[in-house]
């Protein structure tokens, strides 16, 4: 648990701490980080390039934009540099009547970027100070929404990404908000366990009804200001992931820009939070330690237990500062019983492995088919280092495997149904394969039944792409 000293820090230092760790930052070796190097290398500049050249057919029923954003920053320093805080860019491809239209990259116009570029900052409120945006871009009540975690509020973004504004959801949004909101097909409404980067003892629930006006911000009492970077949903449930990465003082005044790191005295929980109940009605179970940014779904299963598949990692940030370094325990079935409060685990391919994406129409709801990206079998520093995608068929207990080939990296792919009346696994995986080699990369569209066969089209941007977060497909409105 937070020393006495450390809790003395929070409560008199303010925003005086930041001197004191810029100073720490600046007394950094300037060292090598792999997170700047190799794959990870930022791109220099914005780029607007049309008629991109395909290998393939692009499917006829694609009409819209696949965005993927991820960190790029303006102006690299290694030291105190962490991959989950650079400067954010949104790179994306429009694709109609069978043509990829264009392809754009821009950086999310924050004070610092719009500074170092010598152009006016994208308007709209700030929360808190923050507005580095840099991890998630979804569609939210008709409109397209980048996101990050634990601090900035959302930044909407216009059809060709240059026009772009902080929004907290015109004005309904009172705290910061998460990467991982998740839409319920069933209601239309989007949930999210959303924390303060400077309130360690309360995270909220955050409900966005179908038109993006949020409904819902109930408190929740936490310790040691947890990192909860995913949620999942049932049909009864929002679910918390209380897990052993909590905040640093220590980190942050050492000059580290992502003060989060392992902390073995934190309670390792999940919490079963009724949809619309309060604090009090938290069901608490506590589950083995480990960590977990990703959930590809949850379920409430006939017996009244909560089934939840993860992404699972032994530890996380115990080790090197500048990114991910626990070990991958591979992708996990978390059954949560609310009667016992107990969480029981069983492996359902211990291949280390993340970013798990399931049919989105299932999201809360019994589901079949999992499709992750692969892991390097040895930790790595730069985490990018597999050249393989998995589908996992959960009611058969099978898993495919789809290789790209020596020296093409996959990042994450999004499931897209193939019409509305599609079956699961009936439709397109799509996301962007870096070749390194050429320093090339391809938006590969796979057919999610002909999942082991080469992509039925690929897309060729003439540049590297550095490996970022999170994608999806934007069909047009």
């Amino acid at each position: 648990m937070a020393s006495t000293v450390e809790t003395a820090i929070r409560s008199v230092v303010g925003k005086g701490i930041e001197a004191v760790a810029g100073f720490n930052r600046r007394r950094m070796p300037d060292t090598r980080n792999p997170f700047l190097e190799g794959i990870h290398a930022p791109l220099s500049e914005e780029r607007t390039i049309v008629d991109l050249a395909v290998t393939g057919t692009i499917p006829a029923a694609l009409d819209g934009r696949y965005l993927r954003i991820g960190p790029n920053p303006v102006a690299p320093e290694a030291a105190g540099y962490h991959w989950f805080t650079g400067d954010g860019m949104v790179h994306g491809v429009a694709i109609a009547d069978g043509r990829a239209l264009w392809y754009r990259n821009r950086w999310i116009r924050s004070q610092s970027v719009a500074a170092a570029l010598g152009e006016r900052p994208a308007p709209g409120p700030r929360h808190g100070g923050f507005d580095t945006v840099n991890t998630n871009v979804v569609e939210i009540g008709g409109r397209t929404f980048a996101l990050v975690e634990a601090g900035s509020y959302p930044v909407e973004l216009g059809e060709e990404l240059g026009d772009q504004t902080y929004n907290p959801f015109d004005g309904t949004l009172e705290g910061s908000f998460t990467a991982h909101p998740h839409r319920d097909p069933l209601t239309g409404e989007h949930h999210a366990i959303a924390y303060e980067g400077t309130n360690p003892t309360t995270i909220r629930h955050v409900v966005i009804d179908a038109d993006g006006r949020v409904t819902r911000e109930e408190p929740i009492t936490v310790a040691h200001g947890p990192s909860i970077h995913d949620c999942a949903i049932t049909q009864r449930y929002a679910i918390i992931l209380d897990l052993p990465v909590t905040f640093s003082m220590k980190a942050l005044i050492g000059g580290h820009r992502f003060p989060y790191r392992w902390n073995p005295d934190h309670r390792a929980r999940v919490g079963l939070l009724p949809r619309g109940g309060g604090d009090g009605d938290v069901i608490w179970c506590d589950v083995a330690p480990g960590y977990v940014f990703h959930v590809a779904n949850a379920y409430d299963d006939a017996d009244g237990r909560v089934v939840m598949d993860v992404c699972a990692f032994e530890t996380m940030f115990a080790g090197g500062a500048e990114g991910p370094n626990g070990r991958s325990r591979g992708l996990e079935r978390w059954t949560v019983d609310p009667v016992t409060r107990t969480v029981a685990i069983r492996t359902i391919d211990a291949a280390p492995q993340e970013f798990p994406r399931p049919d989105e129409r299932r999201f809360g709801q019994p589901y079949r088919f999992a499709y992750t990206m692969a892991l390097p079998d040895e930790e790595v520093d730069e985490v990018i280092g597999a050249t393989r995608l998995y589908k996992h068929d959960l009611a058969a207990g099978t898993r495919e495997v789809h290789e790209f080939g020596a020296g093409r990296y996959p990042g994450e792919f999004v499931f897209v149904p193939a019409h509305a009346g599609a079956g699961e696994d009936e439709g397109w995986l799509i996301g962007l394969v870096v070749d390194l080699p050429n320093e090339t990369t391809d938006l590969a569209i796979i057919d999610a039944r002909d999942f082991v066969g080469a992509p039925v089209a690929s897309i060729r941007i003439p540049h590297r792409i550095p490996p970022g977060f999170h994608g999806n497909w934007l069909p047009r409105q």
